[in-house]
């Protein structure tokens, strides 16, 4: 009789002790983020992150690695995150997603952004990338022809663009130039390149466009370098009187004229639906790119003032914001 009521009382005890939580609600997830942009993460993804359930410092943590200066390679960076172990490596830009897919065929790697991932060896195609690389692209090698539009609606007598960015060789670059001709032969407009290394080589895109008496320019310079260099290039756009139109609007933010390009705060929101995907089980290789869903027109009329550019009526009401 004792027996069976110890049976008794053990079975209720079994009954009233609450489940253990599940393993992996129990994890603190490791995110590594690779960027050149600054020391802090976008806003807009640790806010995606947390509608989704995960809190820094609670059920997930992010380790940011950039690189020491414009010039040194990924290689440093990532070999950090490879010895903290993260879960997952983000990546912002072509240039650290490749470097961390070089340096880890095991860790998944999200790309915030990359200019024909496909052509560069990122991944074996959109819809399969087959690796441990996934995440968004963007469309910026085939943007030249509606940035040349917008510059011809306001100058119409263009007839000469300089195009900071990557030295020719470098697969966005020659991307953009051959997407671009096409267009940029239909406006009768002549395309200059000059390579840009680092802010050592801002100096020589405007002599450059004296030299060659350009009247704007299309920049090519990534959007995620440091918010100074940002500040730097803009400032000698104002200098030099050059009205440029750009593919980010940390650009335009940041004193630029104009910027036309994928909305990098969608684009932010879509990695975290990435992360958390994987953190839930699901393989890089079987998440298909997705391409930019969301453009943004940016223009900036206190930039315009400054160099004495009149934007005509039918391009301001286009402009998704205008900064006043």
């Amino acid at each position: 009789m004792i027996a069976k009521f110890t049976v008794v009382i053990a079975i209720w005890m079994v009954l009233l002790v609450p489940p253990a939580p599940a393993q992996q609600s129990n994890k603190h997830a490791r995110i590594g983020f690779l960027t050149a942009g600054g020391s802090t993460v976008p806003p807009a993804f640790v806010q995606k992150l947390r509608d989704l359930g995960y809190v820094e410092g609670n059920n997930i943590g992010i380790e940011i690695q950039m690189r020491r200066s414009p010039n040194s390679d990924w290689s440093e960076p990532v070999a950090q995150l490879i010895k903290l172990k993260v879960d997952i490596i983000v990546a912002d830009g072509s240039g650290p997603a490749t470097a961390a897919m070089k340096a880890t065929k095991t860790i998944p790697i999200v790309m915030t952004s990359s200019t024909d991932p496909v052509g560069i060896g990122l991944v074996a195609s959109l819809a399969q990338p087959g690796g441990n690389v996934t995440g968004l692209s963007s469309v910026s090698g085939e943007l030249g022809g509606k940035l040349l539009d917008i510059l011809k609606e306001i100058m119409p007598r263009l007839s000469r663009v300089v195009v900071p960015g990557p030295a020719p060789g470098s697969p966005t670059q020659d991307l953009f130039m051959k997407e671009t001709m096409a267009p940029a032969r239909a406006f009768n407009v002549e395309l200059i390149q000059v390579a840009v290394r680092g802010p050592e080589d801002y100096d020589q895109v405007f002599q450059t466009a004296a030299k060659r008496k350009a009247q704007a320019l299309v920049v090519r310079i990534p959007p995620t370098i440091a918010p100074a260099q940002r500040r730097q290039f803009v400032e000698l756009a104002a200098k030099h009187r050059l009205p440029a139109i750009y593919q980010a609007t940390n650009w335009v933010d940041a004193g630029g004229l104009l910027s036309y390009g994928a909305d990098r705060s969608h684009q932010f929101q879509r990695t975290a639906i990435y992360v958390d995907k994987i953190l839930k089980g699901s393989k890089p290789a079987e998440l298909p790119v997705e391409q930019p869903m969301k453009f943004e027109f940016v223009i900036n009329l206190q930039a315009a003032k400054q160099i004495g550019l009149t934007i005509p009526p039918n391009v301001l009401v286009r402009a998704d914001r205008v900064i006043r």
